[in-house]
């Protein structure tokens, strides 16, 4: 009779990515356990990175790749003025890294906005491993494919929206991505200060707290300090929308 058990390894194995949300990149339906053990091989040591710490800086050598299995980081660059550029935020389940593939050095600073654990991918053992499971190596371009989507994104809110419509449109993929993974559509703690999210946007402070203040006063959220509740989506969409007309 066929032994269907796994090993307790196997299963540690599936119960600790399930929970660090590293099973998009670690767990592509189909692999074998054979090709589950070889990732398990690669992903290195867990780190905690404290609020205001930094994962990389600017110009180290990239060797590794980092998955968020907790908390929350902002990528940023610095201008020859000393000016930070906010370039993106990051959460739990997706890879912080990237930008260093093309020229084996980071292009950023990735910093903590709260307490944060990541799990490090040393990049030329995934490049080998990819090589061999096809799967994996699947899964990882779809990855890359969604970061370059998103660049794009942010380029057309920097280029073509009003306030409103970058707002909205940061607001509603924030929620999106929360929504992915497991939290509520409608509710959302902000992790970045206002002056973060406008760096992103392009926007000024002063801009975007006048902005909040108008989409509460027209009752499409209410806004606590960091809490935000959306209240009308459907309402938050159309600004989005009003861009594209």
């Amino acid at each position: 009779m066929h032994d269907t058990t796994t090993s307790p390894r196997l299963d540690a194995l599936k119960v600790a990515c399930s929970a660090c949300n590293l099973r998009e990149l670690c767990l592509p339906v189909g692999l074998s356990d054979e090709e589950l053990s070889s990732i398990d091989d690669i992903i290195g040591t867990r780190r905690t990175v404290r609020r205001g710490e930094s994962l990389f800086h600017a110009g180290e050598a990239f060797t590794a790749l980092y998955a968020v299995r907790t908390g929350f980081f902002k990528t940023v660059v610095s201008a020859v003025d000393g000016r930070e550029q906010v370039t993106g935020f990051q959460m739990a389940g997706e890879l912080i890294g990237l930008d260093g593939i093309s020229t084996d050095h980071h292009s950023c600073d990735a910093i903590a906005l709260e307490d944060s654990q990541v799990c490090m991918i040393p990049y030329s053992q995934l490049e080998t491993l990819s090589r061999e499971v096809t799967l994996l190596q699947h899964q990882f371009h779809k990855i890359m494919s969604r970061e370059i989507v998103r660049d794009h994104g942010v380029m057309l809110l920097l280029g073509s929206m009003r306030a409103e419509e970058r707002l909205a449109a940061f607001l509603l993929n924030l929620t999106q991505r929360l929504q992915a993974r497991g939290f509520s559509a409608s509710a959302l703690v902000l992790r970045m200060t206002r002056e973060e999210i406008g760096s992103y946007l392009g926007l000024k402070l002063e801009t975007v707290s006048r902005t909040f203040s108008k989409f509460q006063e027209e009752g499409i959220l209410e806004v606590k300090q960091r809490d935000i509740r959306i209240l009308d989506q459907n309402a938050l969409q159309r600004v989005v929308n009003a861009a594209n007309c």
